[in-house]
């Protein structure tokens, strides 16, 4: 199974399937509506006037994995990414406009959580894009007998670590339901990460990094009857939007993808140390280095 396969929680049938060569986004709703209120600076996003949907997403996306965030010319840089992968992504985007759009998000502080790094900061070197895993789960990997575990573990696992005013707290309830919480986690679950990003380690001796996995986001939070800002991507904006598509579970799953590989290829592996957590980074929110910050996080 895979993240996107556990929250589709429709009845399927068993076998072996084939899938496209070549994939789109199945997890980012481009029309949510949130109850939270916009709040904050509206400094415009860079990507107010950019086509929705999943297209859309997939190149961008694309682009991120390829573009070289050192280039002297981020921008010419970009629309040559752009115009490489328009191919397989076709948006009826100029690739000018659209690297135009997607050079301010590499100039916006990603937040306490990368000691306040931007994209430009961290190169391919120091970027591990499109991280492919399938791993075991219970028993995935044994002929015999293995522990009956289901999603609502890993909700009673949240409630007990996860502190009760956490914005992501609510989640609970949601993994521990009778929908959701049923679903066997026995199996293997495949899928890939859009990025790790390696960063300096300010606690660390000489040479030390941390790691995070980053998942861009192309989600539309604001209303459509305004133009969209920052003011749509403040952090209680984006919690709400993680709660409803089901994204911390993605974090979660993500985290233990992360774990288990620098467990496997990181010597002296110590994950209170090196495992550095999950940046949901919902590029249109992002608006260059004057992006509005709230609570010390960035919007976006």
């Amino acid at each position: 199974t895979s993240y996107s396969g556990l929250v589709r929680v429709a009845q399927q049938s068993a076998g072996v399937g084939s899938e496209p060569e070549v994939a789109g986004l199945d997890d980012e709703v481009a029309d949510l509506v949130l109850a939270t209120p916009a709040a904050g600076a509206d400094l415009p996003s860079p990507m107010a006037d950019l086509p929705m949907g999943a297209t859309f997403g997939s190149l961008v996306h694309a682009v991120l994995e390829t573009a070289d965030p050192l280039a002297a010319d981020l921008g010419a840089e970009l629309a040559v990414q752009i115009d490489k992968h328009a191919v397989w992504w076709p948006v009826d985007v100029p690739a000018a406009e659209l690297a135009a759009a997607l050079v301010p998000l590499h100039d916006t502080s990603l937040g306490p959580l990368a000691d306040h790094l931007t994209l430009r900061h961290i190169g391919l070197a120091d970027r591990l894009c499109e991280l492919d895993f399938e791993f075991p789960l219970a028993g995935g990997d044994l002929c015999g007998a293995a522990p009956e575990i289901r999603l609502a573990d890993v909700g009673r696992l949240l409630e007990r670590h996860l502190p009760a005013g956490d914005p992501l707290a609510p989640y609970v309830d949601r993994l521990t339901d009778a929908t959701l919480g049923g679903q066997s986690l026995r199996g293997y679950l495949s899928g890939s990460l859009d990025v790790v990003l390696r960063i300096p380690d300010p606690a660390g001796d000489g040479g030390g990094h941390r790691y995070l996995v980053a998942d861009y986001k192309t989600n539309w939070l604001g209303d459509t009857d305004r133009p969209l800002t920052a003011a749509d991507y403040t952090p209680d904006r984006m919690a709400e939007a993680m709660l409803h598509s089901d994204y911390p579970l993605q974090a979660l799953l993500y985290c233990v993808v992360l774990h288990r590989f620098l467990r496997w290829r990181l010597p002296g592996y110590d994950p209170a140390r090196h495992l550095g957590g999950v940046l949901y980074l919902f590029v249109r929110g992002m608006c260059g280095p004057d992006t509005p910050v709230t609570g010390g996080h960035p919007a976006g």
